[in-house]
């Protein structure tokens, strides 16, 4: 039973809306006094109080002094005959939780009490109604998509109720949901296996990673206004969802949107064929010296900032001014503030951000970073809590006095990873757990994209005989020697560069500054 304090001299007027909140369940104490309401808090546990501004002795104000000192986690609601400025300021103040201006009717003290007792039960039963409506609708959607863009709206429906179920912490409809995600990325493998070749030989393909300069970031490209874009390594669609509120005061949001990555969804890939403008085998095939096949030694990205002038000659941008920085570390992060002045002379500055990258990684290498975020809603949280203290968040508030745009973007995503397969291969193929490139592989062709002619598909070979193949859904690929080690190892870990809603279906926004 909810218990509730009601401080007011007058309480004897008051009997009818007690005995009427007596009615719906709640139990009611009533104080004629602030010295009186005082002692009956010694004595009781409350949920909620009802305060009257004007008491004789202790005033409201008074007393609501001393409930914020000795009893801070109980909510107040002041009542009040005057509307006077000075008295609602002070109140509010004094963190008072509402207020109510008299004479008050029964509906209205009702109200006060669902707002700050019932209000998180009554959100929760809300969502999960809500959510139970829509299930139906997104079951039929996944089963019947044919086009991408269902996909994307889809996928962006999936990230919002992830969203707002984690707020209600309903574990059994959470599971739902898990469950709804597992049948779409099901779906999901089979409809880029069926079209993904299609795609990269630019019929009826989605905006995809080597258009992204050309089609989102070129048309933004003026003499007297900087663009920014920004990559945030390894950002999904619901981690962006977690830091845009922090961005609302400072920028308008003209566009937030997914594209697709191309495969395989790894920094290796994805992000050089961004820059570049072109794809993974025409890289290798137009600047050899830049592209390093999978097991070879050496950095995979040392020549971004060159394949991106290349990209921007081709495309008619090469008398625009640019910059382009890799972010690594907190200091590097500091020192591009401080450098903003300067940057806003460019057409053009491309900044890329390792962090996000980096917290998945450590959260497979150590222990402690893998228990503070367990599981999605956890890693979320580190993301948000990250950039609110990030150079970043720095960066685009001073971004965000002076006239600029802003592309906001990433190469890939990322997924938690449950399902352990066996898998084969010789010590020439690469390491990558959610994607595989070699000549001596084997393995279950169910649970795979395999692709054998990986020039068809614009990917480089190592040799004549090498073939690709991804992991799809929530699977990740483990050596059959020390299988169960490898399995635990790796289990419940991000990983990247396989076939998902989440590594493949990714963040792109566009900002303007107010």
């Amino acid at each position: 039973m909810i218990n509730i304090l009601w401080a007011d001299d007058e309480i004897d007027l008051l009997n009818p809306h007690i005995l009427y909140l007596k009615e719906k369940g709640y139990n009611l104490t009533p104080a004629t006094s602030g010295g009186d309401a005082l002692d009956f808090l010694k004595n009781k546990t409350y949920d909620l109080i009802f305060l009257d501004e004007n008491m004789p002795g202790l005033s409201g104000l008074e007393t609501l002094s001393i409930i914020n000192e000795k009893f801070p986690d109980i909510p107040v609601v002041m009542i009040t005959k005057s509307e006077e400025e000075s008295i609602m300021e002070e109140a509010i103040g004094a963190k008072i939780s509402d207020y109510l201006i008299k004479p008050v009717n029964p509906n209205q003290i009702l109200l006060a009490i669902k707002k700050n007792i019932d209000s998180s039960r009554l959100v929760e039963e809300k969502t999960t109604m809500k959510y139970q409506q829509d299930f139906r609708k997104i079951s039929s959607q996944i089963s019947s998509t044919k086009s991408i863009n269902e996909w994307y709206d889809i996928f962006k429906k999936l990230v919002y109720w992830e969203l707002e179920l984690s707020l209600s912490n309903v574990n059994s409809v959470e599971q739902i949901l898990e469950m709804q995600k597992a049948d779409a990325n099901s779906q999901f493998f089979k409809f880029v296996k069926n079209n993904y070749q299609e795609w990269v030989r630019g019929n009826n393909s989605p905006l995809m990673s080597h258009n992204i300069i050309r089609k989102k970031v070129s048309p933004l490209m003026s003499f007297d206004k900087p663009t920014y874009m920004i990559l945030i390594d390894n950002l999904r669609y619901d981690q962006w969802k977690t830091i845009k509120p922090n961005l609302l005061h400072d920028f308008n949001i003209i566009e937030d949107n997914l594209y697709t990555s191309i495969l395989p969804t790894s920094t290796q890939y994805s992000r050089n064929s961004i820059f570049a403008g072109l794809l993974p085998s025409e890289i290798q095939k137009i600047f050899p010296n830049m592209w390093k096949n999978d097991e070879e030694e050496g950095g995979k990205n040392l020549f971004e900032n060159t394949l991106l002038k290349q990209n921007l000659k081709r495309i008619g941008k090469s008398d625009f001014k640019y910059s382009y920085n890799k972010i690594t570390n907190i200091a590097a992060g500091k020192k591009i503030v401080s450098q903003v002045a300067n940057l806003h002379n460019n057409s053009l500055n491309v900044i890329v951000y390792n962090f996000v990258d980096m917290l998945s990684h450590a959260r497979t290498d150590m222990k402690m970073i893998k228990e503070l975020a367990d599981d999605d809603s956890a890693y979320r949280s580190l993301t948000a809590s990250w950039f609110i203290h990030s150079p970043l968040y720095e960066l685009l508030n001073k971004i965000s006095q002076k006239d600029a745009n802003v592309i906001i973007t990433t190469d890939h995503g990322t997924i938690n990873v449950k399902k352990p397969v066996k898998i084969i291969g010789d010590k020439d193929v690469n390491t990558n757990l959610r994607y595989k490139q070699g000549k001596n592989l084997n393995y279950n062709k169910n649970d795979v994209f395999e692709i054998t002619n990986p020039s068809d598909y614009y990917l480089p070979s190592q040799n004549i005989s090498s073939k690709y193949i991804f992991a799809k859904e929530d699977m990740y690929f483990v050596y059959q020697n020390n299988f169960n080690k490898y399995a635990n190892l790796y289990k419940n870990t991000y990983q990247h560069g396989g076939i998902s809603l989440e590594e493949m279906l990714i963040p792109i926004i566009t900002l303007k500054t107010k």
